[in-house]
């Protein structure tokens, strides 16, 4: 079983990080390399997450094998100390019994295994992903063009960086040897990555357990919900008049440039990007073949149409996005909507309103019949999820209080570390590993979920249902990069598995060991890795009274706030909104019905007259091969008279 746990977790990390592309991404349309970017970056993270917690279990095994020959070895020397006085006969303690956890990873395969995965995705997050999120963004015609767009924006990019950070590079090549540069870029990235992880984490403690506990709240829930509906009508109506607006500067470009100009072929290229309906009426508009004249209006540059392209591709992708948005959205207005109708129902059956028009399967006529359906809608989900809440805010206090005292050795108030101590004294390696994974879990969701959530300005949204642009994927796997390392070294912390925060003398496990010595810049060692983490307790207090969406709302960003006149006429407009897409959806279904129903009974009608008219062609065919056969019998009689 040596290398059969970590040959697994990878295996099914991979196909994770696979299917969550599939939701998120298009195999189909984006480019293979910004999937395979996306897919590596995504996978490397969710797979040390998953690898941590075999490490710290391999890690407390070793250290108790470290133990054992220390202390054989102080038998040793007090037994030949002991030699020349016999008389003295010291209490020997015999040595524990080091239980080999199930999921061992023999010495020397996990610093391998960290150092490939870390560096490749840093190699991702600081070099390749910023490279194809702006080859993706290109508006240029070729391979080439896009490669030239990449490397100036980013050259761009990482200027700054190079100014920010030249001053700390200078003081480490005076005053420190060479060697400590990885440990200084390491540190670095660390740091960058823990600044961010405080501010999401510190909104997620809070939010995700008021989120489950608000759905537990019917009422609650169907307001806000018509309140999205509301702002997502803005964003809808605004993005079919930025697709219309860019659509009419293609259809004028296109009708300037015929097609043996030579800059016809960039015009096809941006046709093949807009949506079909828009492509048939362009297409009918070129229907007149003109000559190319060189005389003629001024024709526009091929800067221009790059940057049309790009304009394009922007425009074709919010406008899907807004769509597809609102369906969703409709069908969980539309879901709430029937499950406030139904808690009074005296049936005890749910109804839907809008039935699915596919055959019910086995689960829906055997397990999850309507009624069945109905105590989980109207009864259970709502203690189900207030339950969750609880231990949910439960499991952030727990975090709340690790983070703020996981520098405390003795004695030891982190919680989390109290558990792993208690775990190691039995060797409980199953508890170990499940406690461990339980924790950097919880947190990454925190993290990860608040990641999602993300929406500045539409230019950056993880959309389901494949509607997400390649950008939005490359950032999401950028920051995902960058997160994750500074994370689990933050939870080896709150642990007492890290040396460096921790300052004990034991055994460090694989991952911080590649981190090198943060005591090369004692500042950030020592003080903010410690002390930094405790801004989590202002920060969650800020969420907590939502003094971030008020002071968006007061800036004029429209926020759900209870108590507000204008979160109040949101919330009737989007009320309006869904009721008059329920009409308009309830029309398509009647229509839909009513020629469901008429094929059904033309199909009969036919089959019945069809089935006549073959059984009276049946008996007219046998009449006449009766009367033939008669007249034949009747002939040979009389040749025979």
């Amino acid at each position: 079983m040596s290398g059969v746990a970590l040959a697994v977790e990878v295996v099914v990390v991979f196909f994770l990080a696979l299917f969550l592309l599939h939701r998120y991404g298009d195999f189909r349309k984006q480019y293979r390399m910004v999937l395979f970017a996306t897919l590596l970056a995504w996978f490397l993270c969710f797979l040390i997450v998953f690898i941590i917690p075999l490490d710290v279990s391999t890690t407390i095994y070793n250290q108790c094998k470290t133990d054992n020959q220390v202390h054989q070895v102080a038998i040793k020397t007090i037994n030949h100390d002991n030699s020349s006085n016999s008389s003295v006969f010291p209490t020997q303690r015999v040595p524990k019994t080091c239980q080999k956890p199930w999921s061992y990873i023999p010495d020397g395969i996990l610093p391998v295994f960290w150092r490939v995965v870390y560096w490749t995705s840093q190699f991702l997050t600081w070099l390749l992903i910023p490279f194809m999120q702006s080859y993706a963004r290109s508006g240029a015609f070729s391979i080439s063009g896009k490669i030239k767009t990449a490397l100036i924006e980013n050259a761009i990019y990482y200027g700054t960086y190079l100014l920010i950070f030249c001053s700390l590079l200078i003081y480490v090549a005076v005053t420190l040897k060479l060697s400590g540069l990885r440990t200084i870029g390491i540190t670095a990235a660390n740091t960058w990555g823990l600044f961010l992880l405080v501010l999401l984490l510190g909104y997620g403690l809070v939010e995700i357990p008021r989120s489950y506990w608000r759905a537990s709240c019917h009422g609650q829930l169907l307001a806000k919900t018509y309140f999205k509906a509301a702002k997502l009508m803005t964003e809808k109506v605004d993005a079919e008049e930025n697709l219309e607006d860019v659509m009419e500067d293609v259809k004028t470009v296109s009708e300037t440039i015929k097609y043996n100009h030579p800059l016809r072929k960039c015009i096809d290229t941006i046709l093949k990007k807009c949506p079909v309906e828009y492509q048939e009426k362009l297409g009918r508009n070129m229907d007149d073949y003109e000559d190319f004249d060189d005389k003629g209006n001024p024709y526009p540059s091929k800067k221009s149409l790059v940057k049309l392209h790009k304009q394009v591709i922007y425009a074709v992708q919010r406008h899907n996005r807004t769509q597809v948005q609102w369906q969703i959205l409709l069908d969980e207005a539309f879901h709430l909507e029937d499950v406030a109708k139904n808690e009074t129902s005296s049936t005890h059956k749910f109804v839907h309103s809008f039935p699915s028009a596919e055959p019910p399967g086995w689960m829906s006529k055997y397990l999850y019949t309507p009624t069945v359906e109905w105590y989980w809608e109207c009864v259970l989900r709502r203690w189900c999820y207030r339950v969750l809440a609880v231990v949910l805010c439960a499991f952030s206090a727990a975090v709340v209080w690790s983070e703020c005292t996981f520098f405390s050795t003795q004695p030891v108030l982190s919680l989390f570390a109290v558990f792993i101590q208690l775990a190691e004294r039995d060797y409980n390696y199953v508890y170990i590993e499940m406690a461990c994974f339980v924790t950097i879990f919880f947190l990454c969701y925190c993290v990860y979920s608040t990641v999602f959530r993300i929406r500045v300005f539409n230019y950056y949204y993880l959309a389901p249902h494949h509607q997400t642009d390649a950008y939005s994927l490359q950032f999401s796997g950028m920051l995902f990069c960058r997160l994750t390392p500074p994370l689990c070294l933050n939870f080896l912390g709150v642990i007492h598995m890290d040396c460096t925060i921790s300052h004990q003398n034991r055994q460090q496990t694989a991952y911080t060991s590649i981190m090198g010595s943060m005591q090369v810049l004692s500042f950030i060692a020592n003080g903010f890795y410690i002390y930094y983490p405790m801004l989590i307790v202002l920060l969650c207090i800020a969420t907590y009274f939502s003094l971030g969406t008020r002071c968006l709302n007061l800036l004029g960003f429209q926020q759900f706030v209870g108590e507000n006149d204008l979160t109040s006429d949101l919330v009737d407009e989007g009320r309006e909104l869904i009721r008059r897409e329920r009409r308009k959806r309830q029309r398509t279904e009647d229509g839909e019905s009513r020629r469901r129903e008429w094929r059904e009974r033309y199909s009969e009608q036919r089959e019945r007259y069809g089935g006549r008219n073959r059984s009276v062609y049946s008996e007219l065919k046998e009449t006449d091969e009766d009367s033939h056969g008669h007249k034949t019998l009747m002939q040979n009689a009389s040749s025979n008279n």
